[in-house]
């Protein structure tokens, strides 16, 4: 492998690094990631399909990685950015270096540059297209490959990372259907065993017939990756089954959701993607902390029979919405907050409490 390599931002900002894991050449939408611990996590978490994530925390690597801290079954992100990498973890449940693992699973890495400064630009700047390369290569080669990306806004991401078939989880209480439009392996351990749920877990585009004719006790609508508006299949099935069983909606599935309900989205700058975002909940005015990953929000509207009940303090975002009547709610950010926080896993109790 080379031992220089190259990060290339959409707006020409170029920084020189050296390279980690797998070698060769990635492009995708940068964003940060604000997170002390859980790199694993993220980088199997198929929210981050088609997208470099960049660690702001300064260390990374030095705990490896381990079989039972995936999301998925595979790794989604496109790339990945550290300041220091650490290629000797010290860990006993480690079972790979961090190194070994993006190797394996063919993710990119470039590490040794200013991350802080990198940070600053994305805050400055917004989100956008790069390129990770260790290629020797000149700008005109560059910009081409950054043009061929495809935006983020405006991409369906969801038949990227959805299962490919309908499959079942055996519980022993009541039955729910999930709407897998990249759902994270914590959600379902959540329901399936802290819960003792009945699941079946369907594509993306699972039809409104098939879950009338399933009958299910209640619905979740799971986290996933790309614009929510672009889903227009997901939100078309949704309006169809509002009122019919109680639903629940997380990350994705909150804009999904709110589409349905007839609110708007919006891509945010920068987006939110971190453990340690703040959230008031409107209803009984108490702050949580809160694990999220996303880069499109909710519009704040006034929709008949539906009630913003969470704001992201930061920037005022709506972060959770719930219609008594229709019997739904949701939240913009993830419960299930693998590795942490656990603010937030009281809204799994809600969710069975009303099955």
């Amino acid at each position: 492998m080379s031992n220089k390599s190259i990060l290339y931002l959409e707006n020409g900002a170029l920084f020189e690094g050296k390279p980690f894991g797998f070698e060769g050449e990635t492009t995708g939408e940068i964003v940060f990631n604000t997170s002390m611990t859980g790199y694993q996590e993220i980088i199997t978490d198929p929210s981050y399909n088609s997208q470099i994530v960049l660690m702001t925390y300064p260390h990374i690597g030095n705990y490896g990685t381990n079989i039972n801290d995936i999301e998925s079954k595979r790794s989604y992100a496109n790339g990945l950015i550290a300041r220091e990498f650490c290629n000797y973890p010290s860990n006993f449940e480690s079972d790979l270096s961090l190194d070994a693992y993006l190797k394996k699973n063919k993710i990119v890495g470039i590490h040794n540059i200013d991350t802080r400064k990198l940070t600053k630009l994305i805050r400055n700047h917004g989100s956008q297209r790069c390129i990770i390369t260790n290629k020797i290569v000149d700008k005109s080669y560059l910009d081409e490959k950054i043009n061929n990306t495809p935006s983020m806004k405006g991409s369906d991401l969801t038949h990227n990372v959805t299962c490919k078939e309908t499959y079942e989880i055996a519980g022993k209480d009541k039955l729910v259907f999930v709407y897998d439009y990249g759902c994270k392996e914590n959600i379902l351990k959540i329901l399936n065993k802290k819960f003792g749920l009945n699941l079946v877990v369907g594509p993306c585009d699972t039809s409104s017939d098939f879950i009338k004719n399933l009958n299910p006790d209640g619905i979740l609508l799971s986290n996933g990756p790309g614009d929510p508006a672009a889903s227009k299949y997901a939100i078309e099935n949704v309006k169809k089954i509002l009122g019919f069983k109680p639903i629940f909606g997380i990350c994705l599935g909150h804009q999904i959701l709110s589409l349905a309900l007839g609110f708007d989205t919006f891509k945010l700058k920068f987006g939110h993607r971190g453990a340690n975002h703040p959230v008031m909940d409107m209803i009984d005015g108490k702050v949580e902390i809160t694990s999220q990953n996303h880069g499109f929000a909710v519009k704040d509207n006034n929709i008949e029979d539906v009630t913003i009940t969470h704001i992201n303090l930061n920037d005022k975002t709506v972060e959770g919405i719930e219609s008594k009547k229709l019997k739904c709610f949701s939240v913009q950010y993830h419960p299930e907050a693998s590795p942490g926080p656990h603010d937030s896993y009281k809204y799994f109790y809600k969710f069975y409490e009303m099955l």
